[in-house]
């Protein structure tokens, strides 16, 4: 039986450093040229699984890369590897021995491998990040502009106002981009159909959460930050609270739920019954974010739209 072998790749801009578990560690040029030598390299070598952390967008095109001829590869959020690497007592810092951590939380933690987003996921991700960021600095023009001198004030009203033509743009891009898809379009009539759930949910879990369907109502709630974790020691029983998971999804969830907790029969009554039993409001909307994220999920598997799904998924 052949021995199992674990790769890091720590991705930068102008290099990827390539740690081989147990092995070796080499560095090729971060572009096409050097991507397929890794390539070439690690299907002679049959990782058991590859691990790249999530750097911004950097580790995109090589993990699209790997992906694309079948090796196993997972992109991992970099909170785990520090906490990782300090446990193991790995306090220094360069690209290699990134890597060399990378390989070793490959050997030890195993996460599971999950696709790997396409170029038309990274395009839909890449609208929802800049429809962000037009929308913060919308709201810390708005906040400047009443406490700007007069003789400015018509300068950051020019500026508000090519931030909400901006933003006009890309929300008609965003749903330009959703409708060339058809199997976009099928799961936005069907995620579209739940009071509550509007345009910029959808947009945020087809970008940034595209398991949706494919998990388990605990791992989806994992994955998306919104699973409570015990907090215990000893007979000190601490209180349950989210970490974690993708902050972009969770923020949109929590917005949806502030709606859905007026709009949508099936969460208000949950809201309401969670308060009636003494829970604070914060807990209570903290739970309705996972419900309806289970219904979402349950309903994304089962291609079910609202009128007829079932709204207690198991």
């Amino acid at each position: 039986m052949s021995p199992e072998i674990f790769v890091g790749m720590d991705v930068s801009q102008d290099t990827v450093d390539i740690a081989v578990q147990p092995g070796t560690v080499f560095q090729v040029t971060n572009d096409e040229p050097g991507i397929a030598a890794a390539i070439e390299r690690l299907q002679v070598l049959t990782p058991t699984l590859i691990v790249l952390e999530a750097t911004g967008g950097l580790e995109g095109p090589v993990a699209g890369a790997l992906a694309a001829v079948g090796l196993p590869v997972v992109v991992i959020n970099p909170r785990q590897v520090r906490d990782f690497a300090r446990a193991t007592g790995q306090l220094a810092k360069t690209d290699r021995l990134d890597a060399k951590i990378l390989a070793r939380f490959a050997e030890a933690i195993r996460p599971p491998v999950r696709p790997v987003p396409d170029d038309q996921t990274h395009a839909l991700a890449a609208l929802v990040g800049r429809r962000r960021q037009l929308i913060e600095m919308l709201t810390a023009e708005k906040n400047r502009l009443r406490l700007t001198a007069r003789p400015l004030q018509k300068r950051v009203q020019a500026h508000i106002t090519w931030l909400e033509n901006e933003l006009e743009r890309i929300n008609t891009d965003l749903t330009t981009t959703m409708q060339q898809s058809p199997a976009w379009r099928e799961k936005e009539e069907v995620l579209r159909s739940v009071p509550g759930v509007g345009p910029v949910l959808t947009t945020t879990l087809f970008a940034n959460l595209p398991e949706l369907g494919t998990l388990t109502r605990k791992e989806v709630a994992a994955l998306a930050g919104v699973a409570p974790f015990p907090r215990d020691s000893g007979t000190l029983k601490g209180r349950r609270a989210i970490w974690g998971g993708r902050a972009h999804v969770r923020a949109a969830l929590y917005m949806a739920a502030l709606v859905a907790t007026r709009k949508n029969p099936v969460i208000r009554t949950f809201y309401q019954r969670l308060c009636q039993a003494g829970k604070a409001k914060k807990l209570a909307l903290t739970a309705c974010m996972r419900k309806l994220l289970t219904i979402l999920n349950a309903m994304v598997k089962s291609r079910t739209p609202w009128r007829v799904a079932i709204t207690q998924p198991a």
